[in-house]
């Protein structure tokens, strides 16, 4: 099992090109509460199989955490279930280095 990966340039292009993108969050509340990403859905890791339900199907869903290691166990779990999915490399803290 092979899991691509994308950089936080490669998705604010992306976004800033109009692109609707499912990013799904998979950090904890309080860390959530300190800073969010510009468009996101949020499932913390520990509650991700329980809801994996509530995830679409028919599109690509792009994996984001912290540093981006949370976010590969979520993009593993989700691709061994069937989904589309991409790890942000990186995760919020190269998002934030990268800022506009």
């Amino acid at each position: 099992m092979t899991i691509a990966v994308t950089t936080p340039v490669e998705v604010k292009a992306r976004l800033a090109g109009g692109e609707t993108i499912f990013l799904l969050d998979v950090r904890e509340d309080d860390e959530v509460a300190e800073w969010t990403y510009p468009t996101y859905v949020h499932i913390p890791l520990g509650e991700l199989e329980a809801r994996i339900g509530e995830l679409p199907k028919d599109r690509q869903i792009l994996c984001a955490c912290r540093s981006g290691g949370r976010s590969m166990k979520a993009a593993a779990l989700l691709d061994e279930a069937g989904y589309d999915v991409v790890n942000l490399d990186g995760g919020a803290l190269a998002w934030m280095q990268d800022a506009e």
